[in-house]
């Protein structure tokens, strides 16, 4: 039985306040630079934009402060900087979209619904889970979840395929990747089962030139894994959600075990596998194709699945230069799906 040592309680609630006036100050500074970058004058939406986004973050702060104050005071901050960031980002394309006459369906203004909706449900949580631990009761049923979820996308009715890969879901007008939230059950599986194997899977096993490797019955939850993540790649034609999963799982398998054989057994499983149905399965063969030549004329000209976005996105990576142009410069019109991709 593994042993689960107590929570350190972390101290620094003064730095991470400070900390979180800068993550929010990054994304203000961005969002006034698209403007000024774009049209010259800052956004005059700019002093409710950061009001909003400040009692967003404070109150998250507040929640975690009162139900996890053992929490990582970095981690919030983070999250907050990286968030504006990406808001700023979004925004410059509907600028950018309604100046060439496009419609830009408000991509900034649903990215910050969803942000307030998301913060929220983050706080609502940690008010009512009194205990993150009580959450090892459902390891197993996290699992089978996760798998109902990455598996939705393929049931004929409301499995949705766009740009060849089959991981949405459309239930009437709206419409979702389910991987998004199997990612959350994942994270609760995976931390279940580690925690309650984690000494066997950190100390059996025989060594080999300096790697301690495991038994060879402790690589049965890696294989399993590892057989989903293949499924997903064959059948969804998704090699971002498959590699995210398997990633996933062996970096957590990681930082329980403090292993390096099992980073390097899995990404020898994941590549190998990945290389072995990339020559037999011709979707995935496919995606493929498009990475390796993607300078290629037949493949850049393809009406479908071609590398077009691709070498476009590469083109305008490399026009910026090493610093960019700065925010509000580029010309992200150029790129197909650039609020998305």
């Amino acid at each position: 039985m593994a042993t689960v040592a107590p929570a350190r309680v972390r101290g620094g609630q003064g730095v991470a306040i400070v900390l979180l006036v800068l993550a929010l100050l990054v994304g203000l500074a961005a969002y006034a630079l698209v403007g000024l970058g774009f049209a010259g004058t800052v956004p005059t939406d700019v002093a409710e934009y950061g009001l909003g986004m400040a009692a967003l973050a404070f109150g998250a702060w507040g929640v975690v402060r009162w139900r996890a104050p053992d929490a990582d005071p970095v981690i919030l901050p983070t999250v907050v900087a990286l968030n504006g960031i990406g808001l700023a980002m979004i925004y410059r394309l509907d600028l950018s979209y309604e100046a060439r006459g496009r419609s830009s369906y408000g991509f900034a203004d649903k990215q910050l619904a969803w942000t307030a909706i998301s913060m929220v449900l983050a706080m609502a949580l940690l008010i009512v889970l009194r205990d993150h631990r009580t959450l090892r009761r459902y390891t197993y049923t996290a699992m089978v979840a996760s798998l109902v979820l990455l598996m939705l996308p393929l049931v004929p009715g409301i499995g949705h395929t766009v740009n060849g890969a089959q991981i949405w879901i459309r239930i009437g007008p709206a419409g979702l990747q389910p991987a998004e939230l199997a990612k959350i059950t994942l994270a609760v599986f995976f931390a279940g089962y580690l925690v309650t194997n984690r000494d066997t899977l950190a100390l059996a096993g025989p060594s080999l030139l300096g790697l301690r490797l495991p038994r060879a019955r402790d690589l049965g939850p890696i294989i399993v894994v590892w057989a989903v993540s293949l499924a997903v790649l064959v059948l969804q034609s998704d090699l971002g959600t498959s590699l995210l999963l398997f990633g996933l799982f062996v970096g957590m398998l990681y930082l329980a075990t403090e292993r390096v054989s099992w980073v390097l057994i899995g990404l020898g499983m994941f590549a190998g596998g990945a290389a072995v149905i990339a020559t037999v399965v011709p979707h995935v063969h496919a995606r493929f194709d498009v990475w390796l030549h993607a300078m290629d004329d037949d493949v850049f000209n393809k009406a479908v699945g071609g590398s077009g976005q691709l070498v476009r996105g590469l083109f305008g990576m490399a026009s910026g230069g090493l610093f960019g142009t700065g925010w509000g410069e580029g010309r992200p019109y150029l790129v197909p799906y650039a609020e998305s991709d």
